[in-house]
């Protein structure tokens, strides 16, 4: 009998607004209402394998509990995989610098104690204009420090920024060169950004494919696209995207690792934190089995 083939090795990442309640990107201080003790037990119990971790979060767990108890919360529930977010204006020369270096130096020390092994970074969001050098040199440098750190940063293309394609992600992190500076692709982007799935496999080099996301969402944007990807996601399975065509895509460009799995949106916000990580675990698994069957049944 043939082995049924494995997509990666199934561990997946709850993300850091998988697990946070109700908070939300760019409202309030982000922090979430549930204490990260809570959350990162729950997320254990419930078999997630990983956990995502906001700099709101990870501020607030530095001041009160200190980055080494919180590196032990996460040895002792068992959790195996840990990424911190996020990172933006790493390439700006304004007052928007200041604030990035702070969290720059917070990101990278937490990274080296809790052994996070990736950082995701954001690309220019706000439609202010970016000296392609610096971006580039900048990125290069970021990526090294990180390297430095026993770490890696994984910049995001998103269809509302200024890499607004998987492609133009591509170009842009294989054109650096840096080992440690690579790729976050979402589902959401990708197919936001009018990316076929199948081409996935062909543009993808998986040396800087660092970190994968899977999510869904109604074939329609409500709202801005800013709006729909912070309050219109949905769990696997349940939106008009091709969930498990996308894990298969990425799974044969050569990705082997775990799955993050982000969900934000005003309906998961409002659900008691066990449910929304059992509801979106559950989901994923699924997603993830109907992948193994197309990959089964392609040879």
């Amino acid at each position: 009998m043939t082995p049924r083939p494995t997509i990666g090795n199934r561990e997946l990442l709850a993300t850091c607004w998988t697990s946070a309640g109700d908070a939300a990107p760019d409202r309030g201080d982000e922090v979430s209402p549930v204490d990260l003790r809570t959350r990162i037990e729950t997320a254990a119990e419930i078999g997630w394998e990983g956990f995502g971790l906001l700099h709101a979060d990870l501020a607030m767990a530095e001041r009160t509990l200190g980055l080494r108890e919180l590196r032990r919360i996460f040895d002792g529930a068992g959790i195996e995989h840990v990424e911190l977010e996020v990172l933006p204006w790493w390439w700006t020369t304004d007052e928007r610098r200041r604030i990035s270096d702070q969290r720059r130096t917070l990101l990278l020390e937490a990274a080296e104690v809790l052994g996070a092994r990736t950082i995701k970074v954001a690309a220019e969001g706000g439609g202010l204009p970016v000296d392609p050098a610096r971006f580039h040199d900048d990125f290069d440098r970021l990526a090294t420090q990180a390297g430095n750190a026993g770490t890696r940063v994984a910049l995001e293309p998103m269809p509302m920024t200024n890499l607004p394609t998987i492609q133009a992600g591509v170009d842009f992190v294989t054109e650096v060169g840096n080992r440690y500076g690579g790729l976050t692709v979402d589902i959401w982007h990708v197919h936001r950004g009018g990316t076929g799935y199948a081409q996935l496999e062909r543009i993808l080099p998986v040396e800087y494919l660092f970190i994968v996301e899977l999510d869904d969402a109604d074939e329609q944007v409500v709202g801005t696209l800013w709006e729909d990807t912070v309050n219109g996601r949905r769990l696997p399975g349940e939106g008009a995207f091709d969930v498990p065509a996308f894990i298969a895509a990425v799974h044969r460009a050569g990705y082997r690792g775990h799955w993050g799995v982000e969900i934000i949106s005003e309906q998961h916000r409002q659900l008691p934190v066990r449910e929304g990580l059992a509801r979106a675990r559950a989901a994923t698994l699924q997603a993830l089995a109907a992948a193994e069957d197309l990959v089964a049944s392609a040879g």
